[in-house]
C-alpha cells in the first residue's frame, strides 16, 4: 500500500533538526520513498493521511530493555532465580511468558518505541518474540535481541536472566550456546548492581574477571556479534574496555584513562538514568529501599550522569536506554529517559531527540535502516500534537505510531497511576 502523510510538521531526527512545514512523507509498503513539498505531490494511488498540523518524527529507539519485567514497584526484592524457575516449569507458565512478552512489546510500540535492544531475557524468548513480530504474527517494535546474558556465580542476574560461567572456556561456551538462537548481540554482567552490593559505598563490585570478559568478547566477535556489558563501577569500566566490550550499559564516573580507553576502542556509553533515579531520589518510604541501597543508588546515578557528561565532552558517543523492568521503569517510559538526559546532563531537547532516534540507531548498527526520516529508510515514526523541541512531555501521549509502514492510530497503553504520580515529581 502507498500512503501519503500530509499537513504535518517534520522533525527528521538529525542532530540540528528544525521543524519543516508544507511537506509530505510518501511511503510504499514499509519504506519511505520520498519527502517532497506538498504542493508538488501527486497523490494518485496513495491513501492520504492528513495529520492536521501535528508533528511527525522518527520512532524512539530504546537501547536497554528487559522484556519480561513490567517495572511495577515492589516492597522487597524478589528472588529472580526462583521466579524464572517457576515461570519455566511447565507448559502453562511458558504459555504465559509468551503472552507477557507480547503484551510488553505492544506497550513499547504504542508508547512510541519502534525499535529496541533486549539485553537479558528468559531463555530464548527474546529471539522468539522478535521472529513472531518480524513474521507479522504479533504487533511490536523491531527487536535487536540478546536472550540470556553471561554472568558468574553470585554475579548480576546469575541463574535467572544469565548463565553462570566459572572459567574463560565456559564463558566462550555460553556465548556459543546463546548464538545458537541467532541473537543480535551478546550481553555480559561484568559488575554487580545496586541491589547486589552488600556494603554501603561499594555498588558495582567487579564480578567477572578480565580473562572471562576477554574470552566472551573474542568468541562473540568471532561470531559477528557485538557485546554489551552491565557495568556500574570505574573498575568494571576499565575491565570492560580493556577486554573488548562494545557498549557500556549504565556506566560510572570515568577518569582520564577510562576516557582514553573509550576513544581508543571506539566503545560507546549507553546511559540509563531511569533505574537509578528512584533509588537515589525517592523517599525511602516510597521506594522501600534500605539506607545502604539508597546510598549506593545515589553513587550509581551520579556515576551514570558523570559518565554521560564526560563522554559527550570528549566526543565519545552516548546512547539512551531505560533499563525497562527495574522498579518504576515501565515499558511506556522511554520519553522520560529523554527528559532526564535533558535535565541531568544539560543537553538541549533537540540533542535528546537526536540521541533517542538517529544516534541510537547508529549505535545499534542499524543507522542505514531506521532512526531518521529519510528516503529509503524504514517507515518508523511517531506523531504528536505539540512540538517536542519545545517540551519533551509532548511525547507522553501520541496521536499515531507507524512501524515499518503499519499505522497504529491513537495508541493507548495501560499505565500504573502510582508510578506516574511519583515519577512526575521529578520532571
Amino acid at each position: 500500500m502507498k500512503t501519503a502523510f500530509t499537513n504535518l510538521v517534520l522533525l527528521d531526527g538529525s542532530e540540528n533538526m528544525i521543524p519543516r512545514r508544507d511537506c509530505a512523507v510518501l511511503v510504499d509498503g514499509d519504506k519511505i520513498t520520498a519527502i517532497l513539498p506538498q504542493k508538488e505531490c501527486d497523490f494518485t494511488d496513495f491513501e492520504v493521511v492528513d495529520l492536521q498540523g501535528r508533528y511527525l518524527m522518527p520512532g524512539l529507539i530504546n537501547l536497554h530493555v528487559h522484556i519480561p519485567a513490567s517495572g511495577k514497584p515492589v516492597k522487597k526484592p524478589m528472588d529472580a532465580k526462583k521466579s524464572v524457575k517457576l515461570a519455566t516449569s511447565n507448559a502453562l507458565t511458558r504459555k504465559y511468558i509468551e503472552h507477557m512478552y507480547k503484551v510488553y512489546c505492544r506497550t513499547e510500540l504504542f508508547s512510541g518505541v519502534t525499535t529496541f535492544r533486549s539485553v537479558g531475557g528468559i531463555e530464548n524468548y527474546d529471539t522468539r518474540i522478535r521472529d513472531l513480530i518480524n513474521a507479522g504474527k504479533t504487533p511490536g517494535p523491531r527487536i535487536l535481541a540478546g536472550n540470556m546474558a553471561v554472568s558468574v556465580p553470585e554475579g548480576h542476574m546469575a541463574g535467572s536472566l544469565a548463565y553462570e560461567a566459572t572459567t574463560p572456556e565456559e564463558a566462550a561456551m555460553y556465548v556459543r550456546r546463546i548464538a545458537g538462537d541467532k541473537p543480535d548481540l551478546i550481553k555480559l554482567m561484568i559488575t554487580g548492581g545496586v541491589l547486589d552490593a552488600a556494603v554501603k559505598g561499594e555498588p558495582g563490585v567487579l564480578k567477572m574477571s578480565p580473562a572471562l570478559v576477554k574470552s566472551a568478547c573474542e568468541e562473540a566477535h568471532k561470531l559477528g556479534l557485538p557485546v554489551a556489558a552491565h557495568v556500574e563501577s570505574p573498575e568494571g569500566l576499565r575491565t570492560a574496555l580493556e577486554n573488548g566490550v562494545d557498549t557500556i550499559e549504565h556506566g560510572a564516573k570515568p577518569d582520564a584513562e577510562i576516557l582514553r580507553l573509550f576513544q581508543k576502542t571506539g566503545a560507546v556509553h549507553v546511559a540509563t538514568l531511569s533505574p537509578a533515579l528512584p533509588y537515589a531520589l525517592f523517599d525511602p518510604e516510597v521506594s522501600h529501599v534500605s539506607e545502604t541501597e539508597r546510598y549506593n543508588g545515589e553513587i550509581v546515578f551520579k556515576g551514570i550522569v558523570e559518565c554521560a557528561k564526560q563522554c559527550l565532552a570528549n566526543d565519545i558517543p552516548v546512547g539512551l536506554g531505560t533499563d525497562t523492568g527495574c522498579p518504576y521503569v515501565t515499558h511506556y517510559g522511554m520519553w522520560r529517559e529523554l527528559q532526564y538526559f535533558h535535565k541531568c546532563c544539560g543537553v538541549p531537547n533537540s540533542f535528546a531527540l537526536y540521541t533517542a532516534t538517529k544516534r541510537n540507531a547508529e549505535i545499534a548498527g542499524i543507522g542505514d535502516v531506521t532512526g531518521s526520516i529519510e528516503t529509503g529508510k524504514s517507515a518508523d515514526f511517531i506523531v504528536c500534537e505539540k512540538n517536542p523541541l519545545d517540551d519533551l512531555t509532548a511525547l507522553r501521549d501520541l496521536s499515531m505510531v507507524v512501524a515499518r509502514g503499519e499505522i497504529f492510530r491513537d495508541p493507548k497503553v495501560k499505565k500504573m497511576p502510582e508510578v506516574e504520580a511519583e515519577l512526575d515529581k521529578f520532571m
